[in-house]
């Protein structure tokens, strides 16, 4: 036995080999095969352990399209290193890769735990804390065992719900949508960090209990993020986790996967969170702040046509895309400014583009697009355009990631040439100059678009999280070189993603594709403003305003709003989900809570 510094104990025992600090104990089996995770004793040096938490497989299996990575032997762990911190190896033997291995590392405040192979293959699911067997006395799929009971996600599904069962599955990533099995695509991604306790029943993410809260999260450089989702795959008494790529990533020689960190002792979900991001940033996969001062009108009360536009399509019997119109859009204002409500920025919304990508105004909608935004600076006010990623209408098919059949299914920011239109598109937006619009900045939506599938066809090495990166940097960077004080929102709060986006929106308040879609809605929305907060705390909060089940829950998230961030207002005369007209009162709420606001910027600057 060995101390191998102040905080953490290591030990060796019948040829496993022990580790305990201040929060954990861990004891890899002499087989190689699992680890049992503790939560801490009477202290590192003590002879007892805590009670057992998990059993973690550690084989991993990294299928390629090819086929299933078995394993067929296990090596006994390898002490690497024991200063500062233990380094543990265990090597076996896959029937897919020429060499395996997983990699343990002992810090005092957490496990950290990769896996490697050496070979050939294009990855298609990376299974982790699982494996597959074929050793004689116990074959098939291991994933790994718990006694969680609790589980927290950080990516918005079911806004009834904050928390869940350790027992149900979550997901966290780039693609999502309305249907079955897909509807976490509120943030695309959230932050890749899960929060699970042993205690049961725990409905409030703000609650300590005394268990304390384990986080399980991925660390790696977001250039390496190229999956496109991680999932939580619970089972019967345990769990296990799969990265999904989808055969878009080639392997030849050495691949190490994103390290899996189990890290104990959070109060409380959130706080876990902020651990995460500072974690991120200290150690280079995720850009370090503080972020310069940002311009005043960034923070100021806003107004999305995109709640009014529905509104009047009920009533009229139209689509909501076809009423982003200039004189829609003035009656919208009109109408506001007749109630004392005057927005520091408009987002004109779905569709004022005669075609998506090519980012050119309708001119039956907008006759004067350019002459209205610069009536609204010159007014005070600022004008943001809504931009939908991925979608290519009016662009060649040459620009896009492609199936089998040639058929586009999204933009490629992976072409040089798709690049290019992107950086024109935006120069066309918000250029100041004769060709330009003049806008202030962008609304990007619909980043849970992200092209998925084996079979799609696209140039250069980046896919799922990472390609969604490369987009929205694409993006990004070209607003700042055109206009510097451009504002950037986005739906997407992990901290990787601090560097491409200055303002995270709440999203969509509800699913309304599900069978009965109606929630209470102010503490989802406190629930997200929580995770953005706590994920990326540079970042504004664009708290949104759609869709709300009734006036009764718009009005109380309106008072609710200067708490949490930017107070966004949707609707101009009628809530469109019950078509409830607004009351003098409720604009005189609405006038409320934006000084409200106000003056919390003000104290806070």
């Amino acid at each position: 036995m060995a101390t191998a510094s102040g905080e953490v104990w290591l030990g060796r025992h019948e040829g496993r080999i022990e580790v305990r600090t201040r929060t954990y104990g861990l004891c890899v089996a002499a087989d190689g095969r699992t680890a049992q995770v503790f939560s801490p004793g009477a202290g590192p040096d003590a002879d007892s352990w805590g009670s057992q938490v998990a059993v973690l497989q550690l084989f991993g299996a990294l299928d390629t399209l090819d086929g299933p990575d078995e394993t067929a032997e296990a090596a006994p762990p390898v002490l690497l290193r024991q200063h500062p911190y233990p380094v543990i190896e265990a090597e076996r033997r896959s029937t897919r890769w020429e060499r395996a291995a997983v990699r343990v590392e002992c810090r005092p405040e957490a496990v950290e735990l990769s896996w490697s192979v050496h070979g050939s293959g294009a990855l298609g699911e990376v299974h982790l804390l699982a494996g597959r067997s074929v050793l004689p006395g116990g074959g098939g799929y291991l994933p790994s065992g718990s006694s969680f009971r609790t589980l927290f996600s950080p990516n918005p599904g079911d806004p009834r719900r904050l928390v869940r069962a350790a027992g149900e599955s979550a997901v966290v990533g780039v693609v999502g949508d309305a249907r079955p099995g897909r509807g976490h695509w509120f943030f695309t991604p959230a932050p890749l960090c899960l929060a699970l306790s042993t205690a049961p029943a725990v409905d409030d993410p703000t609650q300590t209990v005394p268990e304390g809260w384990w986080t399980l999260a991925i660390d790696a450089p977001v250039s390496d993020m190229t999956f496109t989702q991680l999932a939580y795959v619970p089972v019967d008494g345990g769990f296990s986790l799969r990265l999904d790529y989808e055969g878009h990533t080639r392997v030849d020689g050495v691949f190490r996967s994103p390290t899996v960190v189990l890290t104990p002792g959070s109060p409380n979900p959130y706080e876990a969170l902020r651990r995460y991001g500072a974690r991120l940033v200290s150690r280079g996969s995720a850009p370090k702040g503080p972020r310069p001062r940002h311009p005043d009108w960034w923070s100021a009360p806003m107004f999305c046509g995109w709640g009014a536009q529905n509104h009047e399509g009920h009533v009229r019997g139209l689509g909501a895309q076809g009423l982003a119109t200039q004189a829609e859009y003035d009656r919208y204002l009109e109408r506001l400014a007749d109630q004392g409500v005057k927005p520091g920025t408009i987002v004109i919304d779905d569709k004022w583009q005669l075609q998506y990508g090519t980012c050119e105004p309708d001119p039956d909608k907008w006759p004067d697009l350019r002459g209205w935004i610069r009536a609204r600076q010159e007014g005070g006010q600022r004008v943001l355009l809504w931009w939908p990623a991925w979608l290519w209408e009016g662009l060649a098919d040459e620009l896009c990631v492609r199936n089998p059949q040639g058929v586009p299914v999204a933009l490629d920011p992976g072409n040089p040439a798709a690049r290019k239109a992107l950086e024109d598109g935006v120069a066309r937006m918000l250029g100041d100059g004769p060709d330009g619009l003049g806008a202030d900045g962008l609304k990007i939506d619909f980043t849970a678009r992200t092209p998925s599938g084996a079979a799609l066809t696209h140039h250069g090495p980046r896919w799922g999280i990472a390609l969604l990166h490369e987009l929205l940097s694409t993006v990004y960077d070209a607003a700042k070189r055109v206009k510097p004080d451009a504002l950037v929102i986005t739906h997407t709060p992990h901290p990787a993603f601090a560097d491409v986006s200055d303002m995270v929106r709440l999203n969509d308040m509800l699913r309304l594709d599900d069978p009965e879609p109606d929630a209470p809605i102010v503490p989802q929305m406190r629930h997200r403003a929580a995770v953005v907060a706590a994920a990326c705390p540079d970042l504004l909060i664009d708290t949104d305003d759609w869709c709300v089940p009734d006036r009764e829950q718009w009005r109380e998230y309106l008072a609710a709003k200067p708490g949490l961030g930017v107070p966004a207002l949707y609707y101009s005369t009628h809530l469109d989900r019950t078509g409830e007209p607004l009351e003098p009162e409720d604009y005189a709420a609405v006038r409320s809570a934006w000084r409200a606001w106000d003056e919390r910027r003000r104290v806070d600057a």
